[in-house]
């Protein structure tokens, strides 16, 4: 599968095109890559950010809750926001396991998938997550290995934001779309679990990043209630940024104080981008 999404990656050292075939990839300066034998290519140069890959247990967590349904309304979400992509490869940036970009690939034929993220463990999983998807490693605060301008669409869900490359990447008639949580996000068990809260101006925050390369056209919420049982509470919380900052065994036993199943609101909004034009000023 990463043949039909070579041509949208670039050497992370030098920029220059890659090009290859199942056992790697080479670029015209004679910097090379393996692919791994689950289908993704390393493309991570150096150690990457400190604390910002996801572990094999907190990627099996996601594997299994995205797997049972629970956020698919926010799938559905991205999906719609990716109606209108033209033809061309789609980039989610900390695209994790794929799961996302694979449900758009779904309703998009023709198009294909080009999943970066920092985790090996989550990409052993996208490079297989879809027949028209490609996987890379990658550190989402650096140069993303990407052509600029190849990226027809750019997904961003619940993952860090590098402006300047998210721009530079995307096409010109391109759009960038952002998933991020709002203050209301899983806000039954946050006082519970002693989880992390998400900022009430976190949108604000993320739309003033983004201002001098993009500009808002739309924006969506998507807010739902979910019935978690036990397993699925804990796989919520494992999978995300509060796996890092939580005692097992304290968290098994607030838990256990929990209804089972319990109801818990998913509240996100889902925002569409275009790029601005004239770059600013450096």
């Amino acid at each position: 599968m990463l043949g039909d999404v070579v041509e949208t990656l670039a050497c992370p050292h030098c920029g220059a095109d890659l090009a290859g075939d199942t056992a790697g990839l080479r670029c015209a300066a004679g910097h090379t890559f393996d692919i791994a034998r689950q289908g993704y290519v390393n493309l991570l140069t150096g150690t990457g950010s400190v604390g910002t890959a996801d572990t094999a247990a907190m990627v099996a967590a996601r594997v299994d809750f995205l797997g049972a349904g629970h956020y698919d309304p926010i799938a559905d979400a991205l999906t719609a926001a990716c109606a209108d992509a033209a033809p061309g490869t789609l980039v989610d940036v900390g695209a994790g396991t794929g799961h996302h970009l694979a449900r758009v690939l779904d309703a998009l034929p023709g198009r294909y998938g080009l999943a970066l993220d920092i985790s090996k463990y989550a990409l052993r999983r996208a490079a297989r997550a879809h027949p028209r998807m490609g996987a890379a490693v990658c550190d989402a605060w650096r140069p993303l290995p990407v052509r600029t301008g190849a990226a027809a669409r750019v997904l961003n869900v619940f993952a860090p934001r590098n402006p300047p490359e998210l721009h530079r990447i995307l096409a010109p008639e391109g759009t960038l779309v952002v998933a991020a949580p709002t203050a209301g996000h899983l806000a039954e068990l946050v006082p519970a679990l002693d989880l992390l809260q998400v900022d009430a101006d976190k949108q604000t925050r993320i739309d003033a990043k983004l201002a001098p390369w993009f500009t808002v056209r739309a924006r969506q919420s998507v807010t739902f209630t979910m019935a978690l049982d036990h397993t699925a509470i804990a796989g919520v919380v494992a999978m995300g940024p509060s796996a890092w900052h939580t005692d097992p065994a304290r968290l098994r036993s607030a838990i256990a104080d929990l209804a089972d199943p319990l109801a818990v609101t998913a509240s996100v909004t889902v925002s569409a981008y275009d790029p601005v034009r004239r770059l600013p000023n450096p």
